[in-house]
Formats: C-alpha cells, sequence, structure tokens
C-alpha cells in the first residue's frame, strides 16, 4: 500500500507520526482516513500553527459532517498532538476529553433466545448458489457462540482452525492484539462441515476460510446483506427506530448472555469480567463493562451475586 499523501503545513509531521504508529504495528485505515480529513482542511484554511483554533475548528466541522457518531475518531488528533509536543512542538495543542461529553452510546439490539434459534434455522435453510449456503451457518456461529467481531470472523483463515485442539486463533485484531479461543465440540463440527464443503467446491487452497464465489475473501458489506436476507427470510420482525438487529448484535449477545449465566450461578460478575475481556479481546475493562449495562436483569439481580463458583469459556452456545 502507498504511503498516504498531504498537503498542509503539517505534512511533514503527519507523514513521520504514522511511521511511527506503523512501527507500533497500528495499521488502522481509519487512523489515516481522519488525518487525511484534517490535513485538508488545514491545506483548505491555511492553517500554519497547530494549535487550539486549528484542531477544534476541524473537530467542529467532522462532528456536524457526523451528527450522533462515536467520538472515538477524536482520539487520532489527540494523540498526533501529543506526538508533536513529544517530538519538537511543545505546544502543540492536545484535544481535551471534554470533546466526548455529551456523546450518548447506542444500545445493542438483543437478541431473544426465539429470534436466535429461528435465525439459525433460516440459515441452514439458505437458497443461493454461493458459498453462504454452507458459510452462513458457520460464520454466525463465530458471532455468536465466541463473540468474536465481524471483521475477525471475516478474516479468519483455514490454518487459523485446529479442529483436534478445538482452538481458533484470532490474529492481528483490534489495537494490533492476538488471541487464542477455546471452542465447543459443536462449534468444532460447525465448522469443519463448513470446511470440507469449501474444500469440495474450491480445493484445499484458499484466500481465507470464509469466502465468495470467486474465490475472494468476504466483503464486509456483503455479511450485511446475508444477516438482512437471512433475518428477513426467518419472518423476524424488524423494530421501529434506528435500534436494528445487525451482525454485532451476536458479539453482544454473547457477552450479556454469560453475564447473566454468572449472575444465574451466583458467580461473582466482577470477577470474572478480566476473563470475560480477554476473550472478546477488550485492551481493558472499560468496553467489557459497558456490556453490564446491556445486559436487561443485571441491576435487578446484581445483589444476588455471590463471590463462589468459576465458569470456562464459551458456554452461551443454541438454545
Amino acid at each position: 500500500m502507498s504511503a498516504p499523501v498531504f498537503t498542509s503545513v503539517f505534512a511533514e509531521d503527519l507523514t513521520r507520526y504514522l511511521a511511527f504508529k506503523q512501527g507500533m504495528g497500528c495499521y488502522g485505515n481509519s487512523r489515516i482516513w481522519y488525518l487525511r480529513s484534517f490535513d485538508a482542511y488545514c491545506t483548505e484554511h491555511g492553517a500554519v500553527a497547530f494549535d487550539q483554533q486549528t484542531v477544534e475548528g476541524w473537530v467542529i466541522l467532522m462532528k456536524a459532517a457526523q451528527p450522533g457518531s462515536a467520538p472515538s475518531w477524536m482520539s487520532y488528533i489527540r494523540d498526533f498532538g501529543r506526538w508533536m509536543r513529544t517530538h519538537h512542538n511543545p505546544k502543540a495543542y492536545v484535544l481535551t476529553e471534554s470533546w466526548r461529553a455529551g456523546f450518548v452510546r447506542s444500545q445493542p439490539f438483543l437478541l431473544r433466545a426465539e429470534e436466535i434459534s429461528r435465525f439459525f434455522r433460516s440459515a441452514a435453510e439458505l437458497e443461493t448458489i454461493s458459498p453462504w449456503k454452507w458459510q452462513s451457518v458457520a460464520f454466525f456461529t463465530l458471532m455468536h457462540s465466541c463473540g468474536l467481531r465481524t471483521c475477525e470472523t471475516r478474516r479468519l483463515r483455514t490454518q487459523d482452525v485446529d479442529f483436534h485442539q478445538g482452538e481458533i486463533d484470532v490474529l492481528w485484531s483490534k489495537g494490533n492484539r492476538s488471541r487464542r479461543l477455546p471452542i465447543t465440540n459443536e462449534v468444532i463440527d460447525i465448522l469443519a462441515e463448513c470446511d470440507r464443503m469449501s474444500r469440495k467446491r474450491f480445493g484445499h487452497q484458499r484466500p481465507g476460510f470464509f469466502v465468495s464465489s470467486t474465490p475472494a475473501p468476504v466483503l464486509e458489506a456483503a455479511i450485511a446483506v446475508m444477516f438482512n436476507r437471512i433475518w428477513d427470510h426467518a419472518g423476524l420482525p424488524r423494530p421501529s427506530g434506528s435500534n436494528q438487529p445487525h451482525p454485532y448484535s451476536f458479539r453482544h449477545h454473547f457477552a450479556y448472555a454469560n453475564i447473566e449465566r454468572w449472575m444465574s450461578e451466583g458467580t461473582d460478575v466482577n470477577a470474572m469480567l478480566p476473563y470475560l475481556a480477554r476473550y472478546m479481546g477488550h485492551a481493558s475493562l472499560d468496553s467489557t463493562y459497558y456490556y453490564i449495562h446491556t445486559s436487561p436483569d443485571f441491576m435487578d439481580g446484581y445483589t444476588a451475586l455471590t463471590h463462589e463458583g468459576q465458569s470456562v469459556f464459551p458456554e452461551v452456545g443454541f438454545p
């Protein structure tokens, strides 16, 4: 991939900063996209100083263009400001955390047991000539029963699945972190059948565990299309408003279903959260704590928790 081209007075610093981040293993395209937007803004407005007016002017413009969006992209310009302070510009402005105030994280769509059962029955009956005919159950099973992110499932390679040991390797995921996850025998059987069908169709060489008809790696847009097709074929209702079901709903379900299971078993949820965070690939407990508030029955049942018992991942499974 060619290096991004910057045109503002900060071009050299932006190039050096990205090289620094890549040296630390951070290759995200999102960071590049937003920094190029900032660079274009500075070029258009003739900005010459990395000061509060310049930085906040761009942030205000981006917030207006993306109303209600998560403020995670602000971390890119904040981190760039810190980098400039450290390297050669002690007066560089660092965006304050107060800019995150007022953001309300959207409430996830909480799947019910009946919806999950009907979804997977529909996925097993999918009529298509594409590999999704046999891949759809396996793909969404990994999200549902292992809590994988959409991108982690999409990027899974054949060599990342160990059927004999009952493990999958999730490599270089968010934040450049990797993890090895145990999977149940039921999930192993589903993945093995998917792999058998794919090898029958494409031979022993394919670019990923899940592929398109060409074959090529599965595109992100195709996942949402297939999810919606399966959901609608199952005759499942779509609520009015913006809170709609989507592939990521399975990852949410994995988190709060484990939390609720621990509650019902009398397990100390706070003691188990670090394990849940590690399994789901969270950088810190902050992201994992979010799921406590999405669990419908957590707050009512919290006082009943005890400090006894253990748990083994994953145990969400199918109803």
